[in-house]
This record gives structure tokens, sequence and C-alpha cells, in this order.
């Protein structure tokens, strides 16, 4: 499986991405921001970090950066799409998630192992943990509060597509202690946290990130 890592001018985290992906056992391919070629990957992360300085909103620029183009149009292809942190962030200002990710209670950038619920298994991305199951991963951004109007949540909630809620503490205000959600198809999840620093205990807080990876190799052979 050939999975494509996104690249923007200020992402930090794809070197980790890549290493993730390679941990899980697939293929990472570099994708370029500027470029209109996914290569025929058949998943796509978009990572963290402060794309285009983060200026004017955070992901805003990167969410019409012609890669963007195609990865819309691959979502629509049902193909499975990871953002994480900036890259959640690129994913709702691009129309792929719904909400926002607004400033930090309390405005403090925060940076810290934090613990994460599974509430969702139906997603290409967590098929492969348990309903309930808690992660300890990093989380590091001064804009994570996930808010979205109240329909929105209710239909989220409803139709069983927030994917994570923060356990052991909110730490940043998101609404109802979310941490991630999915689309309607579950192909597309978006999360604050990082679980690409936590794919082996040696280097992060411990090695659960590596099944949000590992799930979407499972996904994709379930559906060959």
């Amino acid at each position: 499986m050939r999975i494509g890592v996104i690249t923007f001018p200020g992402t930090l985290d794809d070197v980790d991405a890549v290493r993730a992906v390679r941990y899980a056992g697939a293929d990472p391919v570099a994708l370029w921001h500027a470029d209109h070629d996914l290569k025929g990957v058949d998943a796509i992360i978009v990572p963290g970090g402060f794309s285009y300085g983060d200026y004017l909103r955070a992901g805003a620029i990167a969410s019409i950066a012609p890669i963007m183009t195609e990865v819309v149009a691959a979502a629509g292809r049902r193909t499975p799409v990871l953002g994480i942190c900036n890259g959640f962030q690129i994913l709702c200002e691009a129309g792929l998630l719904p909400g926002a990710l607004v400033r930090n209670a309390g405005l403090h950038f925060v940076c810290r192992d934090q613990r994460l619920r599974v509430e969702s298994t139906a997603t290409a991305w967590t098929g492969g943990l348990t309903v309930g199951q808690e992660l300890l991963v990093p989380i590091k951004s001064g804009e994570g509060r996930f808010v979205a109007d109240a329909a929105t949540v209710a239909e989220l909630e409803a139709e069983n597509r927030v994917v994570f809620r923060y356990a052991g503490g909110n730490p940043n205000g998101a609404l109802a202690d979310i941490a991630g959600i999915a689309s309607r198809d579950g192909r597309v999840v978006g999360l604050m946290p990082h679980p690409e620093h936590a794919i082996d205990s040696l280097t992060g807080p411990s090695a659960d990130g590596l099944g949000l990876f590992t799930s979407v190799l499972h996904a994709a052979v379930s559906a060959a």
C-alpha cells in the first residue's frame, strides 16, 4: 500500500508521518503542495505544522493549495485521508470535515502527552482499535479547540462520527471533549493530537498511535 504524505511550506511533522507509515508496513510517497499529482497513492496523510505560517487562519491558505484540489477529489472517490493537527485544520478549511479549530481556551499553547478515548471504530483509520480504548499520544497546538454549531455537533454524535474524545482532562476547551471526527463515509478523519509521534515507546510516550496507520492497511486489505 502506498500512502502519500503532503508537505506544505511550514509543515513540521511530515518526516514523522513518513516514519509512521514505514513502521506500519506501508510505502510512504512524498507529495508536494504545489503539485496536481497524487502519484497513484492509496491513502493520504495531511500532517501537522504551520502551513504557510498559519497566516489568515490556521490551514486556510493550505486548503486552497493545488494539491488539495486533488485531495478533495480523491476523498470523493473514497480514498482514506487523515489530517493531523494542522492537517485537521486544513481538512476543515477545505470542507472535507465540518466545524473549525480555534484558539485554545485560555489562549495558551498546549504541549503535553494526552489521553484519548476511542469513540468510533467505523472509520478507515480506527478499524483496528477498540471502542473505549485509551491512547496516550502527544498534543502540541495553540489552535486546537474544536467548535461547531449545535446542529453540526448533534449530527456528528448521531452519526457516530466523533472518533476521539479527550480523556483525563480537556486540554483546549473543545466542544464535548471532541479531539477527532470523521466524514460521513468514515474515510476522512481529522484529529488534533499526534499519533505519528507515538509509534515507538523509545521515542514517544507510547506506541498507541501506530494503530491508526495499521488500521488503514487492514481497511485496504478488507476492501480488496
